[in-house]
């Protein structure tokens, strides 16, 4: 069993930054990939990010691509996503996941674990 709680969302002015965190529970973290997605009012959960089991590789949605990073720690069971100028396109609720394998996935169906979500809202 993983749980996964993410922290760090907020209010923040176009142009500005937030720094996700999720922090997992279980011995089993560093095993797997994990992503980030995001889900706005009314729009499909999407991909943002995702990151193989030892930070070796990582890939991003088009939208978000030379403005967040995603990284982790498997030191402390952590994983992150830095957004650096933020758009108001990118107002939505956060969720970390696991991946069911080691290497990089897209698709919400290749992730077995969830957060709560945090929300990110972004003033124009």
């Amino acid at each position: 069993q993983v749980q996964l709680v993410e922290s760090g969302g907020g209010l923040v002015q176009a142009g500005g930054s937030l720094r996700l965190s999720c922090a997992a529970s279980g011995r089993t973290f560093s095993m797997y990939a994990m992503g980030w997605f995001r889900q706005a009012p009314g729009k499909e959960r999407e991909f943002v990010a995702t990151i193989t089991w030892n930070g070796g590789s990582t890939y991003y949605a088009d939208s978000v691509k030379g403005r967040f990073t995603i990284s982790r720690d498997n030191s402390k069971n952590a994983v992150y996503l830095q957004m650096n100028n933020l758009k108001p396109e990118d107002t939505a609720v956060y969720y970390c996941a696991k991946a069911r394998v080691p290497y990089l996935k897209v698709g919400k169906d290749n992730y077995d674990y969830w957060g709560q979500g945090t929300q990110v809202t972004v003033s124009s």
